[in-house]
């Protein structure tokens, strides 16, 4: 994935919106084609497309909406930025996808169990086809915003987006084997099968989103990184309860460091200043809070009072099992 340090807060707003711009407009095409191919054909698979469709116009939206609201700057009321709206938009995707996976199971079962078979089928692969036409350009310029931003609202928009082209495919094949085999099965097994994967990647989608509203820890790996960035900073004892979090696009981290207790503020303070220096440079626009300790000094709690530099940052896994909480 390509580097998002250098990427102002103005430039990113810039792409996201334009993101969420290109996923309504295209939503809104293929919602107008979709009327009339499943008015034509009555295919079951073509209407679980439609449905779907339909609620891309309202999830696009909706990350138009979070992806907008995320750009804002912090203000008196958000301290911390407004980022956790993007996670909110991604969430309420979620919701319309599982809707429109069970809305095309119904609507399958019903058709198979009626025996209704789709008229018209060629109709509906020639808009299946300028629907995948229209879903691959989206999905080409989502991948560059998602390159450059790592905004989860468009995540979960791409992820939406990737499973309209096995449904198109889907329905490409149901028409087509109803068309030119006969095989009258094929249209509401194909629609089970797509609301499968529906259902499958609105679960997939929702985990990330839930890790950011919930401030789920930063990977292990970035955590060492972080360890390491200031292990042989002159001055630092020790460092302890280390915790990070991500809100949209920004980081954040705080942790304890223990100096030598007879060290004056100024000198304390000249230490986190280093400290908060060499992080900058490795981990451009996260904000970090240190908060000095007298070395000695123990907080309560297992966790907290380990010092990180000799156990790494998951100390659970450094501590007897009797230890731990």
């Amino acid at each position: 994935m390509a580097d998002t340090a250098h990427l102002s807060h103005e430039d990113r707003s810039r792409l996201t919106r334009s993101a969420a711009y290109a996923s309504t407009a295209v939503a809104a095409l293929l919602l107008t084609m979709k009327i009339y191919a499943a008015w034509r054909t009555g295919s079951a698979a073509m209407l679980g497309s439609l449905a779907d469709t339909a609620l891309d116009i309202v999830a696009s939206l909706s990350t138009l909406v979070g992806v907008w609201v995320a750009s804002q700057p912090a203000d008196h009321n958000h301290r911390f930025g407004h980022g956790k709206a993007e996670a909110l938009a991604a969430l309420v995707q979620v919701v319309l996808i599982s809707i429109s996976a069970v809305g095309i199971a119904a609507r399958a079962i019903q058709q198979w169990l009626g025996g209704v078979r789709p008229q018209e089928a060629e109709t509906g692969i020639v808009v299946s086809v300028i629907a995948l036409a229209a879903t691959f350009a989206l999905l080409a310029w989502q991948r560059h915003v998602l390159n450059r931003t790592r905004s989860v609202a468009i995540r979960t928009d791409h992820v939406h987006y990737q499973s309209d082209v096995l449904l198109n495919l889907g329905v490409i094949a149901a028409l087509a084997l109803d068309r030119w085999t006969g095989f009258s099965s094929a249209d509401p097994l194909f629609a089970l099968g797509i609301a499968g994967w529906l259902a499958w990647n609105a679960f997939q989608a929702s985990r990330e989103a839930v890790d950011n509203l919930m401030d789920k820890e930063w990977p292990i790996e970035k955590r060492e990184r972080l360890l390491e960035v200031i292990r042989d900073t002159p001055g630092l004892e020790g460092v302890h309860d280390l915790r990070t979090r991500t809100s949209g696009d920004r980081d954040f981290a705080q942790f304890h460091v223990w100096v030598d207790g007879d060290m004056t503020v100024r000198k304390a303070h000249e230490v986190m200043d280093r400290i908060e220096a060499q992080l900058q440079a490795e981990f451009p626009g996260t904000e970090f809070l240190i908060h000095p300790d007298p070395e000695g000094l123990r907080d309560e709690g297992a966790f907290a009072s380990m010092d990180l530099l000799k156990t790494g940052p998951d100390p659970e896994l450094s501590l007897p099992t009797e230890a731990k909480p």
